[in-house]
C-alpha cells in the first residue's frame, strides 16, 4: 500500500487506478473526516456542559479587596474657609436729628459732597442739612448731646482735641472746660469750612443784654451815691449800691460764659481714626432726613465675614487666621476678635457701595477678624479668603482617615490593621481633632499599639466598587 495516493487528483496519480484502490481510498477519507468531527463536537460539549459546582464557581462575584491607609504622623489642623470683606473698624450711621436752622421746617438734605467709596478726612463736610453742614472729627466718645459754652466733660475734651488737631488753638481753657478759648477755636473752624457757627443763647442774646443793662444801671446808681457826698444815710445807699453792681456783673459774667459759639449733635459726627470712607449713601440733594443718609467706616483696616450655622459651632474669638488677597497674592496672619452671638436678620440693605466680599445673609453670624499687622489702606473694599484654624493637635500626632474608624454597639471607638501576613485585629482608639478628611486617633489600654505606617482597614472593593 506503499504506492497509494490519497490525493487522487495529485501530480503523483499518472495512471487509471483499479476499482478497489479507489474504494479503499474513499473509506480512509471517510474515516479521517469523521474522527475530527467527533473532536469537534467534544470540544463543543465540553464547553457548554457544566457541572452545577463549576457554575457557581464561575458566576460567583470575586474575593472583595481591602482598601487600605497608612497611619500618619504629623500635626493636624481643622479650618474653616470663607469670603470676607476688608473693611475699616468702626462703621457709623450718619442720620442728623433736627437743625439749628431757625424757623426751619423738616430736615431736608441741601448738599451731598461725597459719594460711596470715598476717603474722607478730619474736619471734612461730608453733608447738608437745610443749609447746615454736618463734618467728621476725631474721637472715640459718640456724640449724645449738643456741646454749649460753660459745658464740661469728657466729651469737650474730645472736641478740644479735635480742634487742637485741625490747627485751632483752644487758648487757656482748663482741659474737659468749654470756655473762652474753645469757644474761639470753635468759631474759626467754622469759619474754615464757609459756615457761621450756630450760637448757643435760645434767647437771641436778651440775657446778655439785660446782664449789660443791669451793670450799666448799677454803676450810674453807685455814681449818684457818691455825688449825695456825705448826707445822712448815704453811707447805706453807697453800700447797697456797690452790691447792686457786684451782683450785676456777676449776672453778666455768667451771661458771657454761655453765650458764643455751640458745636450741636446734630452738626458732628466722630470717629475714632482716620483713613474713613464712605460706605454707603442712602440720601440724595431733595430728600428728607427720616434716616440714616450715608455710612461710613473708620480706623484700623479689619475683615468682616459671615459664618453659616455649622460653621459658628467651629469658630471662636482669639483663634488664628490667615487672609488670602486674590488680587496681589499676599497672605497676612489675623486673629478672630469676635463672632455674632445671633443670627443675621436678612440680606444686607440695597445700595452699600459693594458688589462683592461678605454679605449679611439671612442666618449667618458676623465675623470680625484683626490683622497681626495694619493693611495697607489700598485694600479697603478688596474681597478676600479667610482660612480660621478651629482646631489643632499639640504637636505631631498619629491621624487616620476619617472612614477607618468604626464605633461599636458600645460606642467604642477602634481601627483595624492590616498586619504583614493578611491578617487582622482591631485596636481601640480615641478620636480627637478632625480636618481634611483626618482624625487624630490615641490608642486605647495598655498593651496597644498602633504606629505611623501601620495600614488600617478604610474600606471594602468588590464588583460594585468601594464600599
Amino acid at each position: 500500500m506503499t504506492g497509494d495516493r490519497l490525493d487522487a487528483g495529485g501530480p503523483e496519480a499518472d495512471g487509471p487506478q483499479p476499482a478497489g484502490s479507489v474504494r479503499r481510498r474513499r473509506w480512509l477519507v471517510g474515516v479521517a473526516v469523521g474522527s475530527v468531527l467527533l473532536t469537534g463536537a467534544g470540544v463543543a460539549s465540553a464547553q457548554l456542559i457544566r457541572s452545577p459546582a463549576q457554575a457557581a464557581a464561575e458566576t460567583a462575584p470575586p474575593e472583595p479587596d481591602l482598601l487600605t491607609a497608612v497611619v500618619e504622623h504629623r500635626v493636624l489642623k481643622d479650618t474653616v474657609v470663607l469670603r470676607g470683606t476688608v473693611r475699616a473698624g468702626q462703621a457709623v450711621d450718619v442720620a442728623p436729628q433736627g437743625t439749628s436752622t431757625e424757623g426751619a421746617g423738616a430736615p431736608v438734605v441741601t448738599r451731598l459732597p461725597v459719594a460711596a467709596g470715598d476717603p474722607v478726612k478730619a474736619g471734612q463736610v461730608i453733608l447738608e442739612v437745610s443749609g447746615r453742614p454736618v463734618f467728621v472729627l476725631r474721637g472715640a466718645i459718640p456724640v449724645y448731646r449738643d456741646l454749649k459754652p460753660g459745658a464740661e466733660g469728657r466729651d469737650v475734651g474730645q472736641l478740644q482735641t479735635a480742634l487742637r488737631d485741625l490747627g485751632f488753638d483752644t487758648g487757656g481753657d482748663a482741659e474737659d472746660v468749654f470756655g473762652e478759648g474753645t469757644k474761639s477755636a470753635l468759631e474759626k473752624y467754622y469759619g474754615s469750612i464757609g459756615y457761621e457757627p450756630p450760637q448757643a443763647e435760645d434767647d437771641g442774646g436778651e440775657r446778655l443784654d439785660a446782664a449789660r443793662d443791669a451793670v450799666r444801671a448799677a454803676e450810674r446808681a453807685l455814681q449818684d451815691t457818691s455825688a449825695a457826698g456825705q448826707k445822712a444815710g448815704a453811707d447805706v445807699v453807697r453800700q447797697r449800691a456797690e452790691e447792686d453792681l457786684a451782683d450785676a456783673r456777676a449776672e453778666l459774667a455768667a451771661a458771657q460764659a454761655a453765650s458764643g459759639p455751640m458745636l450741636p449733635a446734630a452738626e458732628v459726627v466722630f470717629v475714632r481714626g482716620f483713613p474713613a470712607f464712605v460706605d454707603s449713601v442712602a440720601g440724595a440733594v431733595g430728600s428728607r432726613v427720616s434716616g440714616t443718609v450715608l455710612r461710613l467706616s473708620a480706623g484700623e483696616l479689619v475683615v468682616e465675614g459671615y459664618l453659616q450655622e455649622h460653621q459658628r459651632r467651629l469658630v471662636a474669638a482669639g483663634q488664628k487666621v490667615q487672609i488670602l488677597s486674590e488680587l496681589s497674592g499676599a497672605r497676612t496672619s489675623a486673629e478672630v476678635t469676635s463672632v455674632a452671638d445671633t443670627p443675621e436678620s436678612g440680606k444686607a440693605a440695597e445700595g452699600t457701595g459693594s458688589t462683592t466680599g461678605a454679605t449679611p445673609q439671612a442666618g449667618t453670624y458676623r465675623l470680625v477678624v484683626e490683622p497681626d499687622k495694619p493693611l495697607g489702606t489700598d485694600a479697603a473694599g478688596q474681597d478676600v479668603r479667610l482660612t480660621v484654624e478651629s482646631a489643632s493637635t499639640k504637636g505631631r500626632s498619629l491621624v487616620v482617615p476619617i472612614t477607618a474608624v468604626s464605633a461599636g454597639a458600645d460606642s467604642r471607638t477602634s481601627v483595624t490593621v492590616l498586619d504583614a501576613d493578611g491578617t487582622r485585629h482591631r485596636v481601640e482608639v480615641q478620636a480627637g481633632t478632625q480636618g481634611d478628611g483626618f482624625v487624630e486617633v490615641v490608642p486605647v489600654g495598655s498593651g496597644t499599639a498602633l504606629r505611623a505606617g501601620d495600614r488600617v482597614v478604610v474600606g471594602l472593593r468588590g464588583t460594585g466598587g468601594a464600599r
